[in-house]
């Protein structure tokens, strides 16, 4: 078509080719340029021919950079049969970059046959191999769970944490019945122990089971006696020095009781007798070691004091009964070694040693479940 500046009819480009049909008539009012077909055909091509040539430039860059990434990966494999380590390819792995470029379908046929063959050849030769690794590497994990703790873990562990268990409890016990029998023999292992100069195994663990012993069996529970009793502090402490008790039925008087100092029917007799002790190394104190207290309490007090007593001078009563099977003994001459692990097997093949642990069991059951003070 023609340029007209002032053109009063217009024709259709694509319709009016062969034909002379008049379409309408137009006035115009401004300067309207029409750019005929064939200019527009030609520019239709350049740009699709430049698209064509942008996108062919980018599937060549990505082709070019998964053709790295083979080779790189190659090198890899080389590298890790050989065992050893390039610097180069240390170098050229750190520049991977952290994701791929997504691919079209024509490229993944094209890179997919060619790199993921070596990977499943390598997978399938290695499988031997890790399954070797597999079995070393669960047996290198659970080593850790099957080596046993030293002495001083073991410590810190009942100490910190007493509700794990690490051993049985009667094992705990014949280590204690041991160490008072070594103890009435030299009275001042205890003293040892507790200080620290025996540091050998089985020292260690005598001193873990007696801390088990008082700490794990007894004071709980008397700490529970206590805090649901309402006894007075005086009379607490006059059950704690005193080794020896005897409760005895009397006349009935309704007074204040002296453990609780509550107005009840007091019927019972409270005596206490004996020489004040050490607590860790048993040892006896004589000042005024014929001393007795007499006291007066109610039905509930009395079955508290038997109950408390029984398991606060246990562990006494339990040294004072191993030095006398010691003293009864009458062998001389012997090492202290041979003495004790000799009377200590005759008192466990007696049974000598499971019934002081029942009746253990049983003082620590009557604390239990003794009744809340109301």
């Amino acid at each position: 078509k023609r340029k007209r500046l002032s053109a009063s009819v217009m024709y259709d480009s694509d319709e009016s080719e062969g034909s002379d049909i008049l379409v309408r008539k137009v006035p115009a009012k401004r300067r309207c340029v029409m750019l005929d077909g064939a200019s527009s055909e030609e520019e239709q091509p350049d740009k699709a021919c430049s698209a064509e040539n942008g996108s062919a430039s980018k599937k060549q860059k990505v082709l070019a950079k998964l053709k790295e990434l083979v080779r790189q990966s190659a090198a890899r494999r080389s590298c890790s049969s050989a065992n050893c380590e390039d610097s180069s390819s240390e170098a050229s792995v750190e520049e991977e970059p952290p994701c791929q470029l997504p691919l079209t379908p024509s490229e993944g046929s094209e890179t997919d046959s060619g790199s993921m063959k070596d990977f499943v050849v390598e997978e399938e030769e290695n499988d031997d191999d890790d399954d070797i690794d597999n079995t070393e590497h669960m047996k290198s994990e659970n080593q850790p769970h099957q080596k046993q703790p030293n002495p001083s873990n073991s410590e810190l562990l009942a100490h910190y944490i007493p509700q794990l268990p690490r051993c049985d409890h009667f094992v705990h016990f014949k280590r204690v019945v041991k160490a008072f029998l070594i103890n009435a023999i030299d009275d001042s292992f205890l003293s040892s122990l507790y200080d620290g100069t025996r540091q050998k195994r089985y020292a260690k663990d005598m001193l873990l089971s007696l801390h088990y012993l008082d700490n794990r069996f007894i004071q709980p529970r008397l700490e529970n006696l206590i805090c649901r009793s309402r006894w007075k502090d005086r009379f607490k402490e006059r059950v704690d020095c005193y080794p020896d008790v005897r409760i005895s039925l009397k006349n009935t008087k309704n007074m204040s009781c002296q453990a609780c100092e509550m107005k009840r029917c007091c019927k019972f007799n409270v005596l206490l007798s004996g020489r004040l002790y050490n607590s860790k190394t048993l040892e006896v104190d004589n000042f005024m070691s014929d001393d007795k207290q007499v006291l007066k309490v109610g039905v509930v007090c009395a079955n508290r004091t038997r109950v408390y007593h029984n398991l606060k001078h246990f562990k006494y009563k339990l040294y004072m009964d191993c030095s006398s099977v010691v003293g009864l003994d009458g062998v001389e001459d012997e090492p202290v070694k041979d003495t004790v692990e000799r009377l200590f097997s005759h008192l466990e093949e007696s049974g000598w040693i499971q019934k002081r642990y029942n009746d253990l069991e049983d003082y620590m059951e009557d604390a239990d479940t003794f009744q809340e003070e109301k």
